[in-house]
């Protein structure tokens, strides 16, 4: 079956009870049982939610998975996993991660023991020179947020596989439409389901993608023991959401592209990260692994300043300025003051990831809308 016609039925069918073509909204916390520990299934909504196993399977048929999880966040999903390892065991992941992972991995995680090696992933051989027999986890990203890195998922299973340990992909970026780390030898993937399988602004939600059974077990139990799962709400809109995933990722690389070399040749504009610029450091890699370049990049002033950075923002139009990305609508974002905040100015700026530096998520608006909205902000600075 081809992504389109998964992305629309897969996890669905039809309510057994009405005929209902889309599922239901389960809104409840508990279910009757027929005599003690005697269910169908069902017994405590945090456990298990027809909703949200509907939706599990859908995520699971998209990442080409046996199972899937759904979590009340991203950050909840990424949180089972670090709660996999223990005290002792040390983590390898990219030195250009999403803020919140790497705010998780610092302030809350290494403090119970656990050791984060944060490294330039860009060539896996790196992953060498720090894989120990305390290496438990290699986490990666890519694209990386928000410089648009790429990581060669293939030759990190590769290095991984050489010493038990297990890897998993934050896919956030690329959504299953364009990559899928478990066909590359990955063993588990994360989204935040709020960004493009949501797609439309309206649902915090993350999820877990899996075809080891053991991991999967392990990872329900953490789901059901620490309850970080989402309502059965959220649960519908995010399946409602999925249905529409190949098409809004269709415009989203249309206009990532139309935009990304646009702002390459403006004369104000420094540098442009997005990974299908043929002399992107690793667009051989990209190319290889991703069907599609995405709706995600980033740029940075000639003026490199904040000042200068704050006032593009101010001017834009139809660009919103906000955290968050991969809805329907284009959003504007600051790194350094809002995403990434939380990493300290010196490793910011020795990663790359400079004052001046806007990420754009670029929407599924027409694509000459947002080119006259960016024309029109830059001339005022």
């Amino acid at each position: 079956m081809k992504f389109g016609t998964k992305a629309v039925h897969a996890g669905v069918e039809p309510d057994a009870s009405t005929g209902a073509i889309m599922t239901p909204i389960f809104q409840t916390s508990t279910y009757v049982q027929e005599a003690p520990a005697q269910h169908k299934g069902y017994a405590y909504a945090r456990g298990a939610n027809p909703t949200r196993n509907a939706l599990q399977k859908s995520i699971a048929a998209l990442e080409n998975a046996k199972y899937a999880l759904c979590f009340s966040s991203g950050m909840g999903a990424t949180d089972t996993v670090i709660k996999l390892l223990n005290q002792g065991d040390e983590v390898i992941t990219g030195n250009d991660l999403y803020g919140g992972s790497y705010r998780m991995f610092k302030r809350v995680y290494e403090r119970l023991g656990i050791r984060f090696h944060f490294i330039d992933l860009s060539n896996a051989e790196n992953i060498r020179n720090y894989i120990n027999e305390n290496t438990k986890l290699i986490w990666l990203e890519t694209p990386t947020n928000p410089l648009m890195n790429i990581v060669d998922i293939e030759a990190s299973v590769a290095i991984a596989r050489e010493h038990n340990v297990i890897v998993s992909v934050d896919n956030t970026f690329a959504s299953p439409y364009l990559q899928n780390p478990l066909d590359l030898g990955a063993d588990i993937v994360m989204h935040s389901v709020t960004k493009y399988l949501g797609g439309h602004s309206d649902v915090i939600m993350g999820a877990l993608a899996t075809n080891n059974e053991k991991l999967y077990q392990e990872l329900a139990f953490i789901q059901n023991s620490c309850g970080a799962v989402p309502g059965p709400q959220d649960s519908f809109l995010v399946l409602r959401g999925i249905k529409t995933l190949h098409l809004r990722m269709e415009r989203h690389c249309l206009n990532g592209r139309l935009i990304a070399n646009y702002l390459r040749n403006h004369p104000k504009v420094g540098k442009v990260y997005w990974p299908g610029f043929d002399d992107h450091p690793n667009y051989a890699i990209a190319k290889k692994q991703m069907r599609d370049f995405g709706g995600m990049l980033s740029f940075t002033l000639k003026d490199d300043s904040i000042e200068k950075a704050f006032e593009l923002m101010k001017n834009v139009q139809v660009f919103s300025l906000a955290e968050s990305l991969g809805g329907v609508e284009s959003l504007i974002n600051h790194p350094a003051s809002m995403t990434h905040a939380s990493i300290p100015r010196e490793d910011r700026i020795k990663n790359g990831l400079v004052d001046s530096l806007i990420r754009l998520s670029i929407g599924v608006e027409d694509g000459d809308d947002l080119l006259a909205d960016l024309d029109q902000a830059l001339a005022k600075v």
